[in-house]
């Protein structure tokens, strides 16, 4: 479910417009985060660390208001739930993107996440179903690269207002480990403050 926003008493209203002319209105972060707790809390519960802190990304996400705007005909709506499109790869080593619906609760979140990578590693090619609403988030993991920077594909001339939420390879020092995150996010829907409030909340989940 969504509801549309009343654009002319919303607050924003100047920096929506100002940012949604732009050719490219995203703009993007990257930072480190420690993970050692959910790691750890990941194993204790038998959960892949991967679904751990995929749900708990989500769990921000629907945490932040401005992270369940999305836009629409140039209209912008509030939806009540975000969900993800993963990538999922595959033995072969392709990639399909993936729909999980998010749940609260981790164990239905977990259930429904090995459902859909399943569904993935059974087919080919790379859009293997409908994307019907854009109440999404679009999820990359990167295990192999402990990166500092990242860009993403983007057609341009699509009406894409999704955030992008991308994680690397963990490491361990002193016996810590940590992960580099980084997110892009329309600035017409998002400013930094709001970025702020997403990691603030991001953090407290992983260290719950």
């Amino acid at each position: 479910m969504k509801t549309k926003l009343d654009l002319n008493n919303w607050n924003r209203k100047e920096h929506f417009e100002f940012f949604s002319k732009m050719e490219e209105p995203f703009f993007g972060l990257t930072f480190t985060i420690d993970c050692t707790q959910a790691f750890n809390k990941a194993k204790e519960l038998n959960v892949s660390f991967f679904t751990y802190y995929l749900h708990k990304t989500l769990m921000a996400i629907n945490t932040v208001e401005n992270f369940k705007y999305r836009i629409i005909d140039n209209e912008v709506y509030i939806w009540d739930r975000i969900d993800v499109s993963s990538t999922i790869m595959r033995e072969d080593k392709t990639f399909g993107f993936s729909l999980i619906e998010f749940d609260t609760d981790l164990n239905q979140f977990n259930q429904n996440t090995i459902e859909e990578i399943e569904r993935i590693q059974n087919t080919t090619g790379l859009l293997t179903r409908e994307f019907p609403d854009n109440n999404l988030i679009h999820f990359s993991a990167i295990p192999w690269i402990d990166f500092t920077s990242i860009s993403h594909a983007r057609g341009f001339s699509f009406p894409d207002s999704c955030h992008k939420i991308s994680f690397g390879k963990m490491t361990e020092t002193n016996g810590r480990k940590s992960m580099p995150m980084s997110i892009h996010v329309h600035h017409g829907l998002v400013d930094g403050y709001h970025v702020g409030l997403f990691i603030e909340e991001f953090e407290k989940q992983m260290n719950l």
